[in-house]
């Protein structure tokens, strides 16, 4: 089985749920659900996602019968047996062997002694209030989603991140103490 893409992956998951989505009622759940926030899909990326997944034979297109306004028939995107099998073995994949970092920051610790203490303190200062305020955007679509009260899957969607995020922070915090220790020791 081919591995499907990020997009590809999550795309199989919202015809699944739904039974069956127009690119319209999935981009609305996108967005409500914050995947643009985390998971970089933008609107090209979902039409071109579902063209593949359509190629792959892993979703069907049909007309749906109902049109609304001017525009054209809206297409809806029904999930086949084949794609139904893909999903289960991804999901399965996914949940037992996906290690997601962000490498990008990995590769700036590596390099911290090409810049000067007070470089690297600022900088990581920096990453604390983007790492809080990402926090908080994340907390806020949770609450005005339903928090508590949404099913465990959704909420996992938001939960997650956000014990990511504070993990991060916590880490952050430390290696900001450390280089001041470190900047204090040679003064």
């Amino acid at each position: 089985m081919n591995q499907l893409s990020n997009v590809e992956f999550m795309l199989l998951q919202i015809i699944a749920e739904r039974n069956q989505a127009s690119g319209y009622d999935i981009n609305k759940l996108i967005d409500q659900r914050g995947y643009r926030e985390w998971a970089n899909i933008g609107t090209t990326s979902i039409y071109a996602g579902l063209k593949k997944l359509n190629n792959k034979g892993l979703i069907e297109s049909e007309d749906s019968g109902e049109k609304s306004g001017k525009g054209p028939m809206p297409i809806r995107f029904v999930i086949t047996d084949v794609g139904l099998a893909t999903l289960r073995n991804e999901i399965i994949v996914a949940l037992s062997s996906s290690r997601e970092r962000d490498s990008r920051f990995d590769l700036g610790l590596a390099a911290l002694p090409f810049i000067d203490k007070g470089e690297a303190i600022e900088a990581l200062r920096k990453r604390l209030n983007f790492l809080g305020e990402a926090l908080e955007n994340i907390r806020q679509k949770y609450e005005s989603q339903g928090d508590l009260r949404l099913p465990l899957y959704v909420r996992a969607l938001f939960l997650h991140p956000m014990s990511l995020i504070e993990s991060e922070q916590a880490f952050v915090a430390k290696m900001i103490n450390e280089l001041l220790g470190e900047t204090k020791d040679h003064v």
